[in-house]
């Protein structure tokens, strides 16, 4: 898919090009007058200096348009690639034509003379040609600001890396401290198979968030067996007032997802949605079309504390810096659903 850039090119370049142009069609009449000059014969029955100069504006104005449309006014209206190059070329012609119509019109104003046939198909041609050229060049043009873009956003999310890396040290607990912590717990309360279930849980899960951490993919399987261990955890608090279904082909239980996607998005329906008696939350996990969907009925908390919104957005950089993907968030029949693709296999 083609990277869109909303970034205008800037003015500057566009009339620095357009008036190159400019200037290198309107060279043989420079040079014509310049010879004319230099040799002390000041003869304009054959060139006239308005009609140089009409010319000079007429082609600095088409190559302003044709360059501004190309680069900036086609990208910014319309999204799709072959739309675009259509929607393009049949704006540039209705340019081309709109500047030899307005030449025609003010052309006799200043010779007192009107283009011949000849003349007209012979500028036909030329801004046909110019057109073509410029086509290009607010390509090359275009691809630029992206190509700049692209480093701006990789500085930014090495940066923002870094950053992550850093917080990550600075609440890093000794894992084995904490394991031996919870082994301790559970000698303790072996007596109550309910909460050494819950501290067995709490364990695995812990070691699994540390293991996730050295890897950038997770098999959907892997993924399953920890969400177990996270809605064991949820259900010792909210009982039968959650719930989570579970509908995914067994074709797609070895391919992968970012670890620690599914409880992120189970966490985050827990978090915004109201679980009660008599609104009990149920989230469905099920595959369809090569994505994982996520989804669950819309209830907002009356007493939600306001977040950090960091849980999706985390997302949606992992899925982009792993494979250039994007994930499909939308809201329908007052159902909010995520929609995870399968990670491409390298």
């Amino acid at each position: 898919m083609e990277q869109i850039s909303l970034t205008y090119v800037k003015q500057l370049r566009i009339v620095k090009i357009s008036l190159i142009v400019s200037v290198l069609l309107s060279l043989p009449k420079t040079l014509f007058i310049y010879n004319m000059i230099e040799k002390g014969e000041m003869n304009f029955s054959e060139v006239s200096v308005f009609v140089f100069i009409v010319q000079f504006i007429f082609y600095f104005i088409f190559s302003w348009l044709v360059l501004q449309l190309c680069a900036n006014w086609s990208y910014q209206l319309i999204k799709s690639p072959p739309s675009r190059i259509i929607g393009t070329i049949l704006a540039g012609t209705a340019i081309l034509i709109g500047i030899l119509y307005l030449m025609d019109l003010v052309y006799p104003f200043f010779t007192g003379e009107t283009i011949s046939k000849r003349e007209m198909g012979f500028l036909f041609f030329n801004y046909f040609i110019v057109f073509t050229v410029l086509f290009f060049v607010a390509r090359i043009l275009r691809l630029e600001v992206i190509r700049k873009e692209n480093l701006v956003e990789n500085e930014h999310l090495k940066q923002q890396s870094l950053q992550n890396e850093l917080t990550a040290l600075k609440n890093q607990i000794d894992p084995h401290f904490l394991f031996n912590s919870l082994n301790s717990l559970n000698s303790l309360i072996r007596d109550n198979k309910e909460a050494t279930t819950f501290v067995t849980k709490l364990s695995f899960m812990y070691r699994y968030i540390l293991q996730s951490g050295d890897q950038n993919k997770a098999t959907i399987k892997e993924e399953l067996k920890f969400l177990e261990s996270y809605v064991h955890l949820i259900k010792t608090r909210y009982r039968n007032r959650f719930s989570l279904e579970i509908s995914i082909d067994e074709a797609y239980l070895d391919k992968e997802i970012p670890p620690l996607a599914l409880q992120t998005l189970v966490e985050n329906a827990i978090k915004h949605n109201e679980i009660s008696e008599t609104n009990p939350l149920t989230v469905r996990i099920y595959s369809k079309d090569e994505t994982i969907c996520i989804e669950n009925p819309i209830r907002p908390r009356t007493n939600l504390a306001e977040g950090t919104g960091s849980g999706l957005s985390n997302l949606e950089k992992r899925y982009f810096l792993l494979g250039k993907q994007k994930i499909a968030i939308f809201t329908e029949n007052n159902i909010f659903c995520v929609q995870l693709p399968i990670l491409k296999t390298v």
